[in-house]
């Protein structure tokens, strides 16, 4: 009865949704993809697969940033429009996924203003999925105080901003810090949304989410060593859920050193090897790697918006792919090609 009602909203577009899913690449293709001399018999060999065309109308030369921005364009058409199709509460489960990208683009617009750089520039470098549309609004601020108003008036973050940062915080802390207190308070705020869906979203979701509270938790901590962070302050960038937390957050904010981090992080059965680096894999390749296992077993649950999320998160793992080989093709580094995370 649950996946009657499910569809009757959202059948639709979770067929669309693993549609895209099995245009994904295939190992047979990405190792097609690494037997390539050019970054023309890459495009060749692309255009045997969902991607079709894409480069079809690229003036001269192929390069890596080109293939790289058309591929991340063809992911925001396919997501704005499954996202024109959904209504509540699919339409504003879409739109937290959004947010994670509108926290980056008010990131580097407030990075921006403080170093008295054009930010009508940095509006071509903002990310397409955190695009709103008071965001060209942020470039008519002629300092901080008056981008502050702007963020908490007129843009979708204004809640994550009244609630952890004031205009003064703008000023005076770190750029990295404003973005983990609202990465924060926006993940709890997800969190708390995902908990109410019906199961098995709520279910699933709330495994994605602790993952990427983690992923946080354990990146904040490494990043602080050998900063003026102090353990507080540590705990206050942590958000509060997640399979360490609580007492995993409380010694990693404790922690001095990689190896106590160690330690701490690989208690949790899921993220045992992690800082194996025998096998050349670094701490963010781990991390990808549990993200495409989370995201493939999302895809085998029924009725459930986690699929959209699955779905965004394994085709930027396969930009990045694609972009990783590109860069070797280009650069004659054929010998780590290889180096890429396989997403199915």
């Amino acid at each position: 009865m649950e996946g009657v009602f499910f569809n009757g909203n959202n059948g639709y577009i979770e067929g669309i949704v693993r549609g895209y899913r099995s245009g994904l690449l295939t190992s047979a293709m990405y190792s097609n993809l690494t037997q390539c001399d050019t970054l023309e018999d890459l495009k060749l060999q692309l255009s045997a697969t969902d991607y079709g065309n894409f480069l079809a109308n690229v003036p001269g030369s192929l390069s890596t940033s080109i293939i790289a921005e058309k591929a991340t364009q063809k992911l925001i058409e396919e997501f704005r429009y499954i996202r024109a199709q959904a209504v509540q509460p699919l339409s504003k489960f879409m739109d937290y996924i959004t947010y994670a990208y509108m926290i980056d683009n008010v990131a580097l617009l407030i990075t921006g203003t403080l170093h008295d750089r054009d930010t009508h520039e940095l509006l071509e470098r903002c990310h397409p999925l955190g695009w709103f549309e008071s965001l060209p609004a942020l470039c008519v601020a002629t300092n901080v105080e008056e981008l502050y108003n702007t963020v908490l008036i007129d843009t979708p973050l204004a809640p994550y901003f009244k609630d952890c940062l004031s205009a003064a915080d703008l000023d005076d802390l770190n750029i990295e810090i404003i973005r983990n207190t609202l990465y924060r308070a926006y993940l709890e705020d997800f969190y708390a949304f995902c908990k109410n869906l019906s199961s098995p979203s709520n279910q699933v979701m709330a495994g994605l989410l602790e993952f990427e509270a983690d992923r946080r938790v354990i990146n904040i901590t490494l990043n602080s060593f050998g900063t003026d962070i102090t353990r507080d302050e540590r705990l206050q960038l942590s958000p509060k859920f997640g399979k360490l937390y609580s007492s995993g957050t409380e010694a990693l904010a404790s922690a001095d050193d990689i190896e106590q981090v160690r330690i701490t992080v690989e208690s949790i059965g899921d993220y045992k090897g992690f800082f194996d680096t025998s096998n050349n894999k670094s701490l963010e390749d781990h991390f990808y790697l549990r993200e495409m296992e989370l995201c493939r077993n999302a895809f085998t649950q029924q009725f459930t918006y986690s699929a959209i999320w699955a779905w965004v998160k394994a085709k930027e793992q396969e930009i990045r792919n694609i972009t990783w080989i590109a860069e070797c093709i280009a650069q004659n580094q054929k010998e780590r090609i290889q180096n890429y995370i396989s997403v199915f």
